[in-house]
């Protein structure tokens, strides 16, 4: 219990710097996670950071065989041959951990396959048992070069190397993405997309509509974007029926906001797929699945509430009524066809996914390696992302004629966007590196796993918490990722990770009020009260949220796809 005590005040404290940070200091989102990601690193101690660099560069102990061998599995075992020797680490009495004894590898366990490898203790007082447990470590002696080169770094250095990994992990994409959308709005395709749907489902079907072009605009476009372009549609539609405002706003928001959290390229179910390890493909085609429950929930309320209340058309502070219809009624002949504009949107989706598809049992398709090479490559998550960047960059050029000087002002404004985003997010990457260097993945890791169930929601609360404290759920994700990521790397989760990236999506929902910036945004262009807001948006997406933790929990139950 000792230990224990540090790592929850260390955890809470990095926490407190992030939600207090934002929500009564106003810092900005990137500065208070790096605050907090300092301020964690600095009060981490050299034992917690001994046992997390040993870990991370431990062989795996399958079983302990009949024999007292020890059997190792894993990847780090894979270039051990007989005779070779490993140190075994334990805590000493003073609280570090030093090297107490060694293995010698015996070769494989059996002749059918290179691992297991069986080990025997050398020297030392090695208890196989608590190797198991993992109170005892094996490390080859190069591993313990590497542990000993890591806790060199200073504060600022292991700050700076989890915030790099992070960029490198999604720089590229995030700043595709911003492209992209920049694009889509200044090419009118974003619009084009969005009258596209409305001419589909006609009047009747125009919550379906707004709700679905909402989901697939925001994949690529930030949801404070996907909604400013929306709502002057919105008001069109009530201008020429006189009626469903409320429905119109509500579907336009329930659709946008599950993308938002579930779908990457977006930031934060971005980060949580690297951070747990999931493949990209599979969280788009998860995160969609989830989503569309969501959205389809959100569009049930939406109904129930538009016979409810009524929500009448207003001004808002930065656009008249008349405005809004003019931009409503641009010609449809000054926008791209519907084929052109949605193939930025689609092209990264089909690429990444389909390779994930087909790489996939019973999918699994044999290539040549000339094949295999190119839908690997075009399959890359940065790849694709860059080929749909193009694609909306020559769509912007051809249907707006625009110059080299205006293409490469909206670009850099894109490019802007983007980076800010990228800062927070990398931001987020240094925190979550941080904490789990305090050793809260173990102390979480500890926690009754009867069942996925309590893992998931525990995910769940703990990003909704976060949440409804400091508003951004983005940087909700961010931060309880941080906390929860070391459950997925230890490999013992049980169930596939995607499920985890799930719950964190989802409790990322609850609770939107005056502390999130999303709710102004709906709430000054849709011309709501701030009464208004918590009354019909905040009980939206906190139902919404939980529906989705409910999906999660049937799929997880039902097929955990583990292993």
């Amino acid at each position: 219990m000792e230990s224990t005590v540090p790592t929850i005040a260390i955890l809470l404290a990095g926490v407190v710097v992030v939600v207090g940070g934002i929500l009564f200091l106003r810092l900005h989102a990137f500065l208070a996670l790096t605050l907090a990601a300092f301020l964690v690193a600095a009060l981490t101690p050299q034992t917690a950071l001994q046992r997390y660099f040993f870990e991370q560069e431990s062989l795996s102990v399958v079983d302990i065989a009949d024999d007292g061998a020890v059997l190792l599995g894993g990847r780090k075992a894979a270039g051990l041959q007989s005779g070779d020797r490993l140190q075994v680490i334990g805590q000493s009495e003073g609280g570090n951990w030093e090297p107490v004894g060694m293995l010698r590898v015996d070769g494989p366990a059996s002749e059918a396959s290179a691992l297991p490898l069986r080990a025997f203790p050398a020297e030392g007082n090695v208890s196989p048992a608590d190797l198991q447990a993992g109170r005892l470590l094996a490390v080859t002696p190069a591993s313990t070069l590497s542990v000993t080169s890591k806790l060199k770094q200073t504060i600022g250095g292991r700050v700076a190397e989890g915030f790099g990994n992070t960029c490198m992990k999604i720089g590229i994409l995030i700043a595709m993405a911003g492209i992209i959308g920049k694009c889509l709005l200044d090419s009118g395709a974003a619009d084009r997309i969005v009258r596209t749907a409305l001419r589909w489902f006609g009047e009747p079907g125009a919550p379906v509509a707004f709700m679905s072009s909402g989901f697939l605009l925001g994949v690529p476009v930030f949801f404070d974007t996907v909604f400013y372009l929306m709502i002057p549609l919105g008001k069109a539609m009530r201008m020429r029926t006189g009626r469903n405002y409320l429905l119109y706003v509500l579907t336009i928001v329930c659709g946008a906001t599950m993308a938002h959290s579930l779908v990457p390229p977006t930031p934060g179910p971005l980060l949580v797929a690297e951070e747990l390890n999931v493949n990209l493909g599979t969280m788009i085609l998860a995160g969609s699945i989830v989503g569309l429950f969501c959205a389809a929930f959100g569009l049930l309320y939406a109904s129930m509430a538009n016979r409810i209340w009524d929500l009448p058309l207003r001004d808002s502070p930065d656009m008249s009524l008349a405005e809004l219809e003019e931009l409503a009624q641009v010609d449809e002949s000054q926008l791209p066809s519907f084929g052109i504009a949605i193939l930025p949107i689609l092209l990264p989706v089909v690429l990444i996914s389909g390779y994930t598809i087909i790489q996939q049992q019973p999918f699994g398709l044999v290539l040549s390696p000339d094949a295999n090479r190119v839908a690997a490559t075009l399959g890359d998550k940065n790849i694709a992302l860059v080929l749909s960047a193009l694609v909306a960059i020559v769509m912007l050029v051809w249907q707006k004629r625009t110059t080299r000087q205006e293409l490469s002002h909206a670009v850099g404004a894109a490019l802007s966007s983007a980076g800010v985003i990228i800062l927070i997010t990398a931001a987020g990457g240094a925190f979550g590196a941080v904490l789990r260097q305090t050793g809260v993945a173990s102390l979480i890791s500890q926690l009754p796993r009867t069942s996925p169930i309590v893992i998931c929601s525990l995910a769940f609360l703990i990003t909704t918490a976060i949440r409804t404290a400091q508003g951004s759920a983005t940087v909700a994700m961010i931060t309880a990722v941080g906390i929860l990521s070391g459950l997925a790397r230890d490999g013992n989760l049980g169930f596939h990770p995607v499920y985890l990236a799930l719950a964190i999506g989802c409790g990322s929902k609850p609770i939107a009020w005056m502390n999130d910036s999303g709710f102004w945004v709906i709430t000054r262009m849709s011309g709501m009260t701030e009464a208004e807001g918590l009354k019909f948006i905040t009980p939206m997406t906190t139902c919404m949220g939980l529906v989705g933790l409910a999906v999660v929990l049937a799929g997880v139950t039902l097929f955990p796809m583990a292993g």
